[in-house]
């Protein structure tokens, strides 16, 4: 039986763009992920998740997960050129911000840039997950 409460049956078949340059964060994220059922696909820098982001439909990623330093363009670089993209579906897809630095003002420069929500590094499992299902759930309204 699905555990309840988790939402873990939302995320479920989901494409997420994960925008991390650290290969062991990396592979550490994509295992969490593919164990609950998400498929990912990775960049290693900000330019490259922007890039991913004009050339593919609107459809094709439910979520980025974006690092914030990251060589080239970091995450909160990242994130505005996207917000600021033409297309109205791109330029609203979830954007969660995964970070060393938990302080409460990280939190407040990610939203302020435009993220819908912040992790903490290391991942742990039950709060990704548990972050993930809510941001898609309030994408039903962007």
């Amino acid at each position: 039986m699905e555990e309840s409460g988790t939402g873990s049956e939302i995320l479920e078949g989901r494409n997420i763009l994960l925008a991390e340059d650290n290969d062991l964060n990396a592979e550490i994220t994509e295992a969490i992920l593919e164990r609950a059922g998400i498929k990912t696909e990775r960049v290693e820098d900000g330019i490259q998740c922007v890039n991913m982001i004009e050339k593919m439909p609107a459809d094709t990623y439910d979520m980025i997960l974006m690092d914030i330093q990251m060589p080239k363009m970091n995450g909160y670089k990242a994130t505005q050129a996207i917000r600021r993209l033409p297309d109205k579906d791109k330029a609203c897809i979830p954007i969660i911000a995964m970070t060393a630095n938990a302080f409460e003002e990280d939190k407040r420069d990610a939203l302020a840039v435009g993220m819908n929500g912040h992790i903490a590094k290391p991942i742990e499992l039950d709060k990704l997950l548990s972050m993930l299902s809510e941001v898609i759930r309030q994408q039903e309204n962007c």
